[in-house]
């Protein structure tokens, strides 16, 4: 699984109780050095145990895993390993799952990826916990008057390979994006951007509704921006669908 974040945040999940219970089940619980116990407790109230046989940080880590129950793998009854490398989008998270039996491993397949599935989702909630902050920078990027202002707006919020497009866009990288942000005040002045409503945020891609208004504060216009997160926090690109 490539999740879009450091490779260091990625690994704090697993390394740190709150971390750790944010994608098993409150109550959840690792103690992540070698001997340390490892707890999980899944929302339905089934119990995980297990210790940690190996670490590497920001690496690989390597614990036990049976069920409390002893069926149908008894505590210590099969072994987990969790890699994580660099990827050009982020971290590229790899599982390995040992067990005595090809049977109770077959059964466990479709449950780790729904569990990795949830995992990368709080990953990506974590880094991205402003994303409604991001989005509001967006649109008052597009009111910005001074073109110094401007582009240090940008980086701060955005990649250098942005890509924006609409029905009146199709432009990537900042060097296209600025002027065509300057272009748009020249030939359409006093507009602004507003938010509605909350921010809907989903595995690194954010949906946010927007009103665009005159000086005059009459609405012009109203849609919906879809925002991809990168792995370092700031927005890759941007994708305007606007009301019909």
């Amino acid at each position: 699984l490539v999740i879009r974040a450091p490779r260091a945040t990625v690994f704090a999940f697993f390394t740190d109780s709150p971390r750790w219970a944010a994608w098993w089940g409150a109550g959840s619980t690792i103690d992540a050095r070698p001997g340390g116990r490892v707890f999980i407790r899944h929302p339905n109230g089934i119990e995980m145990t297990g210790e940690v046989t190996a670490i590497d940080p920001g690496q690989h880590i390597t614990f036990t895993y049976g069920y409390a129950s002893g069926k149908p793998i008894p505590p210590g009854g099969s072994t987990v390993t969790i890699w994580c490398d660099d990827d050009p989008k982020g971290t590229r998270v790899t599982l390995r799952h040992d067990f005595a039996d090809t049977g109770v491993r077959d059964a466990h397949v479709q449950g780790w990826r729904y569990q990795f599935s949830v995992f990368a989702n709080v990953v990506a909630n974590a880094l991205h916990a402003n994303a409604a902050d991001l989005v509001d920078a967006w649109h008052a990027l597009w009111a910005e008057p001074d073109e110094a202002a401007r582009a240090a707006r940008l980086a701060a919020i955005a990649t250098p390979e942005i890509r924006f497009e609409d029905r009146y866009s199709a432009v990537a990288g900042a060097d296209e994006l600025l002027p065509h942000i300057a272009a748009t005040q020249r030939f359409m002045p006093g507009l602004r951007l507003e938010r509605v409503g909350g921010v809907r945020h989903c595995q690194g891609t954010a949906l946010a509704d927007w009103v665009v208004r005159s000086a005059d504060g009459e609405e012009r216009g109203r849609g919906t921006n879809v925002y991809t997160f990168g792995a370092d926090g700031r927005i890759e690109a941007v994708t305007g669908v606007t009301a019909s």
